[in-house]
């Protein structure tokens, strides 16, 4: 799944801003005239966050450094509700409680939620349940190795996203050792959180880019934000062509994003919720599309197609009303749902 807290910086930006459109400043700080934005830049969630405010002649860099930094306060409350990793947060907390109850925040209950959502949707293609296996999944180490089959057939013991049962907010496993993995939907639910912070603090144009979940507010002087679909494994983060977007969000998932090669084979980090082992779909890549707002539904989206390759995929988009879609097959060609306006690269 689209891991959430167990990225890496150099790979998770699967959309990228075009640099022509997105002044990135070293350090997040400078000058401002005319269109330049004013862009600060955060490490949360294993992976490099970056807010952009563009309407610089109404917004003081004062105030939108203020603006920004209210951003960055809410990413580390966000990290230390629902990481996988933090201890002490409310999900470490349910995944190690033994299948005892545990009182979340209600930022927490309402996540696990929507990931239920897809989890029912696809049919558990798409399952938040999958912590044990990705547990087994090291994509950070210098020597990773996939797991054993009998480490994997363990862990799927515990694979089923129907054990978890809410009661108000309190979270309870059916299994003692189930775990659960919020990586496929909780960054963009954090966007759409940023989005509407900003805009009721006055921002009219800005870009919020969450490791690749991008989210913009308004346009930029009057015309569409361009945002890049990233080449699968680009080692110079090549792009296959952009989308304009105003008002709206777009994120992507691709097996490129992380993975490591093993034996001569590689290994990616979008796991079979049925089998642990990355899943052998004929997308490599997807980039989901939307109005504002609408970036969790967008991050579930795109892992959940991925899971469930291209036909199905096709049918989903299809069946939800407001999304569109932008699919890299394994054959190298794209293919784009209604309503998706794509511009390839030269």
């Amino acid at each position: 799944m689209n891991n959430l807290l167990r990225s890496t910086p150099l790979r998770a930006a699967a959309a990228v801003i075009l640099a022509a459109i997105l002044i990135i400043p070293q350090t997040g700080c400078g000058s401002n005239t005319g269109s330049e934005p004013y862009s600060k830049q955060s490490f949360f969630f294993d992976t490099t966050c970056q807010v952009s405010i563009y309407d610089m002649e109404e917004y003081s860099e004062e105030a939108a450094d203020a603006a920004i930094e209210s951003c960055f306060e809410d990413c580390r409350l966000y990290e230390s509700l629902l990481s996988k990793t933090v201890e002490d947060s409310d999900i470490y907390k349910i995944n190690h409680a033994g299948g005892k109850p545990v009182e979340c925040d209600p930022i927490t209950i309402d996540v696990i939620k929507k990931g239920l959502t897809y989890c029912s949707l696809t049919n558990g293609a798409f399952d938040i349940t999958v912590g044990k296996a990705t547990d087994l999944w090291d994509f950070h180490g210098e020597n990773p190795k996939p797991p054993t089959k009998e480490e994997l057939a363990e862990a799927m013991k515990y694979v089923d996203y129907e054990q978890i049962k809410i009661d108000d907010n309190t979270v309870t496993m059916g299994t003692k050792k189930g775990e659960i993995d919020l990586g496929g939907i909780a960054k963009g639910y954090i966007a759409d959180r940023i989005s509407e912070k900003l805009r009721e603090q006055g921002v009219t144009s800005a870009i919020i880019n969450l490791g690749g979940n991008v989210e913009v507010i308004g346009d930029k002087e009057g015309e569409p934000f361009k945002i890049g679909i990233e080449e699968p494994y680009s080692d110079q983060s090549g792009i296959i062509g952009s989308t304009p977007l105003t008002n709206g969000t777009i994120v992507t998932s691709g097996v490129y994003e992380r993975y490591f090669e093993y034996d001569g084979v590689k290994y990616h980090h979008i796991l079979d919720s049925k089998t642990g082992m990355p899943v052998d779909s004929d997308i490599v890549g997807v980039s989901i599309q939307a109005g504002a707002g609408h970036s969790v539904d967008c991050d579930g989206l795109s892992t959940s197609c991925l899971l469930l390759g291209y036909d199905k995929a096709k049918n989903l988009i299809g069946f939800m009303d407001g999304y569109q879609a932008l699919f890299i097959l394994k054959d190298g060609s794209v293919q784009t749902t209604g309503g998706f306006q794509f511009e390839a690269s030269n």
